[in-house]
């Protein structure tokens, strides 16, 4: 796919807010009635709605299990406000660039139908999974089902770095936010898997051909020197083992893995971390590392 060269990369945005942005916001109105503070672009605020709603569930949820709640502020925002508001450029990437602040598009866009392929092209079975998971209620496809869980992905971030976690690798980190997405839509949104798993599952399908880059080494070294594409199925590699280690888990493993990393502020070797996730994490955890 020609546009996934330019898209994953931002699964995990270190971009940041200018000190400007703490202005305050007049063009967006505030969504009113949440614990989230929220703002939205005109015109959207039902859609406003549904993304703050699953924000606040996840977070209640996964409050309940660790015991921590981050802050967090959400904007949902139109092509008009998203250059003013947003740090990636292109509209249509969820990203949560410092520790309080979320961005969404409010609106279906051409980034997000860039990632469906052609159908005529793949393998019925695959094609017919993207059709299922992927077609909006007007009858178009679209990747906007998977972009909204995304913004989970980047909650998932506000709780270990507000949290005082010591995540010891790179890959951690996004392993982490997988794992707490896919525990919540497992456990709370169960009809919203296809959405969060077609896509992680079809590249990673698609084999290691073309990819510079496929070792854990690797990331941890050259996650910032490596070209989109590469840094995406990297990604895509932890949405499936995300999946692997709920499945077999459950929520439990989120919690052993929050308490471990809060618990744990020493920096381990591989051999300590690999024992450390066997021991008192998961089997399937350690795997990650071990068995990639």
């Amino acid at each position: 796919m020609k546009t996934f060269s330019y898209i994953l990369i931002f699964m995990l945005s270190l971009l940041s807010f200018p000190d400007s942005m703490a202005q305050a916001y007049t063009d967006l109105y505030e969504l009113k009635g949440y614990s989230i503070k929220a703002y939205y672009s005109p015109g959207n605020e039902e859609r406003a709605k549904v993304i703050v709603g699953r924000c606040e569930n996840a977070i209640r949820y996964v409050s309940g299990l660790i015991g921590f709640t981050p802050k967090v502020s959400l904007f949902i925002l139109n092509p008009e406000h998203w250059p003013k508001h947003a740090t990636f450029p292109v509209y249509g990437m969820p990203h949560y660039p410092d520790s309080e602040r979320l961005v969404i598009a409010s609106e279906d866009n051409d980034f997000w139908k860039s990632f469906i392929p052609p159908l005529d092209q793949l393998p019925g079975e695959l094609a017919s999974k993207i059709r299922k998971a992927y077609t909006t209620s007007d009858g178009t496809l679209s990747m906007m089902a998977f972009f909204d869980l995304l913004a989970l992905h980047e909650l998932g971030h506000g709780f270990h770095e507000q949290g005082g976690l010591t995540m010891q690798r790179l890959w951690m980190q996004e392993l982490f936010c997988n794992i707490m997405l896919h525990t919540y839509i497992a456990e709370k949104e169960p009809g919203n898997l296809p959405a969060l798993e077609v896509f992680p599952e079809m590249v990673v399908a698609g084999g290691t051909t073309g990819y510079e880059f496929t070792s854990l080494a690797d990331f941890e070294k050259r996650y910032d020197q490596m070209d989109p594409k590469n840094y995406g199925w990297y990604q895509c590699r932890l949405h499936v083992a995300g999946k692997i280690i709920y499945n077999a888990g459950g929520p439990r493993t989120l919690i052993k893995l929050w308490n471990g990393l809060k618990e744990n502020k020493e920096q381990m070797t591989d051999e300590q971390f690999a024992s450390f996730l066997n021991k008192k994490i998961s089997r399937e955890v350690a795997n990650v590392q071990t068995d990639w």
